[in-house]
């Protein structure tokens, strides 16, 4: 039997095709067994042919397997189908949505170089960047994530890699994807965007003029919190690397994980479109709450970033936040009171979570970087899933009510 996947007809076939279609064909290569489900290919290590064989596909003279930890077909189909969704050249998988971020920064930067991060990210993101980037001689600053001025003034001559999260967490705040891009490549720089929030699903940042898109598939990728995973999609010369960093320094994707991923990228649609129904119906319904100060969402049209939101995404996603009276007392008395919604500071989920961002998800950062985030003591975020909203709406009544 062929150590090889015989694609059949499979590729040629998806030419032009709508993106509900390439999420539920793209990427699979049928084995000579002819399996109609994509299969889990579990093993470390690949056998060769001959001895010349095996010297070629290490030196990546001929096309194969080599070693899982660079090479493995369920990985390779997941990285193909995202690739198609996002309109990237190539995608690489990676352990985490962090070990995405880690994989980029480390094979396009070095010491010297000098990366720009909007303020408005995840807090293991900003930790990353302060407590280990920098340690290895990469200069760091922080940017608004919406003011464009801000961006094009601080970058500098060794600026390498802008970042931004578009929608951030947990805040929800925008920024112009093709003006940024714009700006960062007239200083010669790259920019990155962490679709994690909308999925190729609702946006598609390279087709915005981003460079490189990274995801935490952990999050709606997966979309039932099983397992965690990453991945790095962009032009292929940029992804060459990413694979180097990859080969050597293993934080790999496990086929399990990855054939997850290929489950749930057939529903991505689906789901997201549900997920943005959901959450618009409780985001216009907090707004009219007596308790609530505030809410965060880019689908209301109080949002002050409403009507780029309408331009550059199809839909405004999952994850809704919301400042209450009391501060960081009243928060825990809102999230204490529910009893639907699990406390888990997850996201992306088909079941719906809340947190208390300022102790979860960015309570490492010291109180002066949280607030320059806008991450009040006061702040609540919900990722919504896919329960009846009125039983959603139900249990936030009874977080509203302990207020």
């Amino acid at each position: 039997m062929s150590q090889e996947w015989d694609a059949g007809r499979l590729d040629s076939d998806l030419d032009g095709v709508a993106f509900d279609t390439l999420a539920v064909r793209a990427g699979q290569h049928r084995t000579p067994e002819g399996e109609h489900g994509e299969p889990m290919f579990f093993t470390s290590s690949y056998v060769f042919r001959t001895a010349a064989d095996a010297a070629a596909r290490f030196a990546g003279e001929v096309p194969g397997n080599v070693y899982s930890r660079y090479t493995n077909p369920t990985v390779r189909a997941f990285e193909e189908r995202i690739a198609a969704l996002e309109g990237a050249e190539q995608a690489v998988a990676t352990a985490t949505g962090m070990a995405a971020i880690l994989a980029v920064v480390m094979s396009l930067c070095s010491a010297g170089d000098h990366v720009l991060v909007s303020r408005s990210v995840f807090g293991s993101t900003i930790s990353l960047f302060e407590k280990y980037f920098k340690r290895f001689g990469i200069e760091v600053d922080y940017v608004p994530l919406a003011e464009l001025s801000g961006w094009d003034a601080a970058i500098k001559p060794n600026t390498k890699l802008l970042f931004v999260e578009s929608p951030s967490n947990p805040l929800a705040e925008l920024v112009d994807i093709a003006a940024l891009a714009e700006v960062a490549h007239a200083k010669g720089a790259m920019l990155v965007v962490d679709n994690c929030f909308c999925t190729p699903a609702l946006q598609q940042p390279l087709k915005l003029g981003a460079d490189i898109v990274v995801h935490s598939a952990t999050k709606f990728i997966d979309g039932q919190g099983r397992c965690m995973g990453g991945v790095v999609a962009g032009a292929s010369e940029q992804m060459k690397e990413v694979v180097g960093f990859l080969r050597t320094a293993g934080p790999t994707l496990s086929p399990f994980n990855a054939w997850i991923f290929l489950k749930g990228l057939e529903t991505l649609s689906l789901r997201m479109k549900a997920h943005c129904a959901n959450a618009q119906a409780l985001a216009e319904w907090l707004e009219q709450q007596d308790g609530i100060e505030k809410v965060h969402y880019a689908g209301l049209k109080s949002h002050p970033q409403h009507a780029l939101a309408q331009r550059q995404q199809r839909g405004f996603g999952a994850v809704v936040s919301f400042e209450v009276k009391g501060g960081k007392e009243g928060a825990w008395r809102f999230i204490d009171a529910t009893r639907l919604i699990s406390i888990t500071a997850n996201l992306g989920d088909s079941k719906t979570t809340i947190t208390h961002p300022s102790t979860t998800s960015h309570g490492r950062l010291a109180p002066q970087e949280r607030e320059a985030a806008g991450i009040r003591d006061s702040l609540i975020r919900i990722a919504v899933g896919l329960e009846d909203v009125a039983d959603l709406q139900a249990d936030l009544a009874r977080g509203l009510a302990a207020l």
